[in-house]
C-alpha cells in the first residue's frame, strides 16, 4: 500500500475538510505542526485559511497524498520565497502524515514527492524548512537528505517551562 500524490489539486470542500481533519488529528497526536494538543478544527481553520489564501494568490502550492480509501493522508505546502534575492529556494511548510499511517514510510514518500515536485519548478535550487527541536525530527529530515544549517535555541515555547529549538534544514536540489 502507498499514497497517491497530487500536486496543485483542485480545492474542493472535501479536500479542504480533509486537510483540516488531517491537521487537527496530527496536532492532537502531538505532531509539531504549529499547535499543541488539544486543538479543535475551529482553532486550526485560520491557519489553513492562510495557506488557502496563499494558494489562491499563487505563491503557495499544495502537495497532497491520498490513502487507498481516498482520504487525505499527507500534505506539504511549498511556498515561494518572495524576497527578490532568495527566489531560488522555497519553503516547505506543514509537512504531515496522518497518525494512522505512521511507521509505513509515508513520511519519506512525502518528502521524496516534495523534492521531485520542487525540481520541476523553474529556478528552484533548494528547499528550506524549519522543525521543532526535541522530537527527533532533525534525524528524520536528515535521513531524507536535508542538512541542519541553523538552530535558534529555545525559540519555540510549547508550554511554560518547555522551550524548544527552532531548527533550520536545507535540501539542495542541484
Amino acid at each position: 500500500m502507498s499514497l497517491t500524490f497530487t500536486f496543485d489539486p483542485a480545492v474542493t470542500p472535501e479536500l479542504r475538510d480533509g486537510v483540516l481533519d488531517l491537521w487537527t488529528d496530527v496536532s492532537n497526536a502531538g505532531g509539531a505542526v504549529a499547535f499543541v494538543p488539544p486543538v479543535t478544527r475551529e482553532e486550526v481553520r485560520p491557519a489553513l485559511v492562510k495557506h488557502m489564501v496563499g494558494m489562491a494568490e499563487g505563491g503557495t502550492r499544495l502537495l497532497v497524498g491520498h490513502d487507498e480509501e481516498g482520504r487525505v493522508a499527507a500534505t506539504a505546502f511549498l511556498v515561494q520565497n518572495t524576497h527578490r534575492l532568495m527566489t531560488h529556494w522555497l519553503w516547505l511548510y506543514t509537512v504531515m502524515v496522518h497518525p494512522r499511517h505512521q511507521g509505513r514510510g509515508y513520511g519519506r514518500d512525502l518528502m521524496t514527492a516534495a523534492a521531485e515536485v520542487a525540481r520541476t519548478l523553474d529556478g528552484i535550487e533548494a528547499i528550506r524548512l524549519t522543525c521543532r527541536g526535541g522530537l527527533g525530527l532533525e534525524r528524520f529530515y536528515e535521513s531524507c537528505g536535508y542538512k541542519e544549517v541553523g538552530r535558534i535555541p529555545a525559540a519555540i515555547r510549547v508550554a511554560p517551562g518547555d522551550d524548544r529549538d527552532d531548527v533550520f534544514m536545507l535540501l539542495p536540489l542541484t
